[in-house]
This record gives structure tokens, sequence and C-alpha cells, in this order.
């Protein structure tokens, strides 16, 4: 029986919706039809009301303009009359159904159901509003974990200003001493021997031609300690030539101070780079052989520079022995400075930069810049929000 009035209860919906999108057009007969099984099923005339009602509160009402309800109510209502004429057919004459139905299809009250349809409406606004607290409420969290974040990013910052700065003073102090310690030494030595030189000259010239060479060889020292200071700071032959002669210069020099074996390959595509980038792939491959010769212990190193589809690699591998990335980056010490800093300049010039390191396969330090700058596209789309039609 739940079944029988389920299905019958679904009819009256699609039915009633049907003749109110025909409109004038419409027909009465599927209306009466509804009633003769209504009337079979056992309903009686306030039963289909209820069902005409809860039709109209449920269904039509809420998807219509507040202005096109009074005809939708009036339109519905001469179906409910039409559907309801054979249950009250089966109990009086057909005039005294018809007046009986006109007195109750007046006594509808449009206003409370009009008043139920908006009821209804606003309860779907609190829901709506409820959710969109809700909503708000979970983006304050979201957005005062990200203040968190920031302030601890921050603080970050700070220490890593700080220890720049204490690097930058160490580095200092180091070229202080070298050039004291030799650049001044050198020159001292040259003063001395020249007032040697000019003591000798006024007794006996013999000698003097050896004299001479050795001065000679102490300037060719101190010009050759300049050299190196200038290279270290900024090698002219990476602008004049290019990174590939720079990083042969920095590694046959470099090998020869820490006697390591270093084999460099490079492809000569790398040279279509713009200076900026070609800089920073030498200023990583500088401070990772610098990394190596200072921490690795290792006996090999290789330098490779490779070709991407859209960009260059650089790979700086040795075979020293090895250490915990995560735990060096979290740490303190020049090590760490040192990784953060290749990992800056990598960024800036829109590349990546990768860190490995295993016990048994020593460390390789991983770069990918690309030939050009990477523009980020926003992909606009239009969206077309359909709203339902008043039937």
């Amino acid at each position: 029986m739940k079944r029988q009035l389920f299905d019958l209860s679904r009819r009256y919906q699609d039915t009633l919706r049907a003749h109110l999108k025909l409109g004038r057009h419409a027909t009465l007969e599927s209306a009466r039809g509804l009633g003769s099984k209504a009337l079979a099923a056992g309903l009686q005339t306030l039963d289909l009301a209820k069902l005409h009602e809860k039709t109209l509160i449920t269904e039509l009402l809420p998807g219509c303009a507040p202005g096109k309800r009074a005809a939708l109510i009036k339109q519905a209502g001469i179906f409910f009359a039409m559907a309801v004429l054979p249950i009250e057919k089966s109990h009086r004459d057909t005039r005294t159904a018809t007046a009986h139905l006109k007195k109750f299809i007046e006594s509808l009250s449009q206003r409370t159901v009009e008043l139920a349809a908006s009821n209804l409406e606003l309860e779907q606004e609190i829901a709506t509003r409820k959710a969109v607290e809700a909503a708000l409420k979970k983006s304050e969290r979201h957005y005062s974990v990200l203040l968190e974040q920031s302030d601890r990013l921050q603080e970050q910052l700070r220490q890593l200003s700080r220890q720049i700065l204490s690097a930058q003073e160490e580095e200092r102090k180091r070229i202080s001493r070298e050039l004291h310690d030799v650049i001044a030494q050198t020159l001292t030595g040259i003063n001395i021997r020249l007032a040697t030189l000019k003591k000798a000259a006024s007794v006996n010239t013999r000698g003097l031609e050896a004299n001479i060479a050795r001065t000679q060889k102490l300037v060719e020292k101190s010009v050759d300690i300049v050299h190196r200071f200038a290279r270290e700071l900024r090698p002219a032959v990476l602008d004049d030539l290019g990174l590939i002669p720079a990083l042969h210069s920095f590694v046959k020099t470099f090998s020869a101070r820490t006697h390591l074996s270093v084999h460099l390959a490079a492809f000569a595509g790398v040279e279509e780079l713009d200076i900026a980038k070609r800089t920073v792939l030498f200023r990583v491959a500088q401070e990772a052989l610098t990394n190596v010769a200072r921490h690795a212990k290792a006996r090999r190193v290789e330098v490779n520079i490779t070709k991407l589809a859209a960009g260059v690699a650089m790979h700086v591998k040795d075979d020293g022995k090895s250490f915990a990335v995560e735990r060096v980056l979290r740490g303190k010490g020049s090590k760490r400075l040192g990784l953060l800093g290749m990992r800056e300049r990598v960024e800036m010039v829109g590349g990546t930069f990768g860190v490995e390191s295993a016990p048994g396969k020593g460390t390789t330090i991983q770069v990918a810049v690309p030939f050009a700058k990477v523009r980020a596209g926003v992909s606009k789309k239009s969206s077309k929000s359909i709203s339902p039609e008043c039937p």
C-alpha cells in the first residue's frame, strides 16, 4: 500500500509539472485519469489535497519567481479540481461536486502556501549561511597556520642573514691574513733586496744579474698571488671567453693546489645561457669543489654539464665520505651555509637544486637551469550558472 501511494505521489508531481509547463495549451484529461487512479487507490479528497499542497510547497514554488506564484497556484488549482472530480463524483452528482470544489478551491489560502514556500527557501538559505560560516572558520584556521609558518620562515631568514654576515667576516679575515702574510712579506723582501742591490751596485757589480733575477722571481710570485685573488673573486675569463674555459682554468688551479683528480666534461651549448646563469653554474661548481676539498676526503671528482630538453644540467660527484643532507641543512655551520647559498643562487635564475649523499657512493650536487625564463600561464575558465525556471 505504501509503495502504491508513493508511486501515485510521484506520478501526481510529474503530471502536474508537465501540465504547468504546457500552460494554456495543456489539457486536463491527464488530471482526470490521475483522479481515477487515486480513487481506485482509496484516496479521499483531503488526501489528494494534501498531496497537491505538498507538491506545490516542496517541488514547484521554491524555483518560481514571487511575481509568478499567484498564476502558478491558480493554474495548479484547476488541475487539482479536475483530478479530484472522480472522487467527488463517486459521492454526489456532478453539480454538487462542482459547487463543492469551487468552495474548496477558494478556501485554499494562497498566502499560507506562499509562506510555506518562503519558509522552505529560508531554511535553505540558513543552511547555506551555516556552510559559509563553517568554511570561513576553516579558512581562518588555515591562515593562522600559514601565519605561524611565515613567522618561522622569517626567524630562519634572520638566522641565515646572521650566518651570512658571519661568513663574510670570516672570508674577509682570511683574505686579510693572506694579504698580510704572503703579499706584504713578499713585497717587504723585494724592498730589502732592492736596497741590498743598491749598495752592492755602488761597490761591486759582480753578482748583480743573479740578484736582479731573484728579485724578479719575487715580483712574479706577488703578481701570481694577486692574480689568484682576482680569479677567486671574479674570473675575467668567464666574461671574456665563457663558462667552459673558466671552469677548465679553475679546475686546473684547484687540482694543483689540492692534489685532487677532477674530470670536467661539458657540451658547448651551455654557452648559450646568459651571463647570470653561467655565473651561477660557475659559482656552484666552485663552492661544490671547495666543499669536497674541505670535508669529503675524496680522491676523484667529476663535473658533468649535459643538455636537457629546455635547459642545462650540471652534476658534481665525488667519491668521498657521505653526510646526512637533511641534518646538515637543519644544523649550523659553513657546510650548511654553502648548500643554502648554492640553492639560493640556482633558484634566483629559475633553476632547481638537489643534493644526494649515501655511504659508499659519495655526494652528488645536482643543478638544472632553463635556457629561457619560465613564464607561469594562468588559464581562465568561464563558468555559466543555470537557474531553474518556473514551470
